[in-house]
């Protein structure tokens, strides 16, 4: 049941929606933003940017362990009051990155933003139809992704640009204090939240793990995704050693990609409701394209931008396509696939930042992007030969529960 009755204010339905939304457009750019700033950061830690892109396997792995078991540990707690708490330990995480001097410190503080990345992730979406009514259950779902998909546009560009012009440290600092802000709004928009009614533990009368459709998309989304992050983390080297492209060209360069992921976003979400295996597929030969370009001709300028918007256009569909994809496989069983696919979708963007740091510091930037291609070649291959959700030409129902992991 949702939370607002029917005869509430619209508007305060929609205010409730908007900070739920910012809440997950904070987290992401609180999760990517060493992408922006890797150089300076690594110069800042003393460390090597290889190392310092680890720190994205750290936040992505806690972040995995805790989004499948945050909703069954958090019992009848009010789902407002524990994502504010989960906002808080999002500031405190940022804060200690601030306040580090060494890799030590930055481990600890990617682990806490992890943990509250986890609980965001794995509630936000779930608590965003519950906000409005039932016939604009998908819509209010739809916008929460949409602060995903923004943090790319506007979150990790931004923070490129405060960090070059005021330190990398005053780019974290400005995200402790949002997150500060974001969970005293929580408190204030939100209606109290109790603990919805328990879903149900089988999809088509067989576990998760053994219905196919479920199975295949996971392998697709691990290997997509690691392949995304193990190249994406190093995007600033890529276009500073490649082209030698300036620290503010940088920021546009990723701002004009974050503009085409959001493009991407709400595009496959149209696509995905009703040809999911399809528009999965179609994302994951754009991102295998774009992969390659860069791999084969990333000296040249303007080849490296046109790879990067098309990178962008075909990731920004990726998490809502596979959120589709997953939902529609696990009928009657939404929440749990949800868990599952948030646990799966975080590690992976773990396993390819460690990934790419591992090639990058073994054997440098060009191999690492044909192991990258490799694994989205991997990707499509396992779609294409493998059976996917049903089509339907009715728009995907909203799932209880449903996420849209990192840009």
């Amino acid at each position: 049941m949702n939370a607002f009755p029917a005869q509430l204010a619209p508007a305060r339905q929609w205010l409730a929606v908007a900070v739920l939304s910012l809440c997950t457009f904070v987290v992401v750019t609180s999760e990517m933003l060493p992408v922006g700033v890797l150089t300076p950061m690594a110069e800042g830690l003393g460390t090597t940017p290889g190392t310092a892109g680890y720190s994205l396997t750290i936040t992505g792995l806690v972040a995995a362990a805790t989004a499948p078991v945050a909703p069954r540990l958090l019992g009848d707690f009010d789902r407002r009051a524990v994502v504010a708490v989960a906002m808080v330990l999002l500031a405190a995480g940022n804060v200690l990155t601030v306040l580090a001097q060494g890799f030590t410190l930055l481990a600890v503080s990617r682990t806490v933003l992890g943990i509250g990345m986890g609980v965001v992730w794995s509630l936000a979406p779930a608590i965003a139809p519950r906000l409005v009514s039932a016939r604009r259950a998908a819509l209010a779902v739809s916008l929460t992704m949409g602060g995903v998909a923004a943090a790319s546009v506007i979150g990790v560009p931004l923070g490129t640009f405060v960090g070059e012009a005021f330190g990398w440290r005053t780019a974290f600092g400005t995200l402790t204090a949002s997150a500060l802000l974001l969970a005293a709004a929580l408190l204030v928009a939100l209606p109290k939240l109790p603990k919805p009614a328990p879903a149900t533990t089988r999809a088509g009368g067989q576990p998760l793990l053994r219905t196919p459709a479920v199975v295949v998309g996971l392998i697709v989304i691990v290997f997509l995704v690691t392949a995304h992050f193990a190249a994406y983390t190093f995007i600033r080297p890529l276009l500073e050693t490649s082209t030698g492209t300036s620290a503010a060209a940088v920021a546009a360069v990723l701002l004009t990609y974050g503009v085409f992921g959001l493009v991407g976003n709400f595009a496959a979400g149209s696509l995905a409701a009703k040809r999911p295996r399809a528009t999965v597929l179609l994302l994951a030969l754009g991102i295998l394209t774009a992969i390659t370009a860069l791999a084969l001709l990333s000296e040249l300028a303007t080849v490296a931008v046109a790879a990067i918007v098309l990178w962008g256009l075909a990731y920004g569909g990726v998490s809502v396509a596979g959120q589709i994809w997953m939902t529609r496989a696990a009928a009657g069983n939404e929440e749990n696939a949800t868990g599952l696919y948030v646990g799966v979708f975080t590690a992976s963007i773990a396993l390819g930042a460690f990934l790419g740091g591992t090639v990058i510091e073994l054997a440098g930037m060009t191999p690492l992007l044909w192991t990258a291609a490799a694994l989205a070649l991997i990707a499509l291959t396992t779609g294409l030969l493998s059976p996917g959700p049903k089509t339907t030409r009715e728009p995907a129902p909203a799932p209880e529960q449903a996420t849209s992991p990192t840009p």
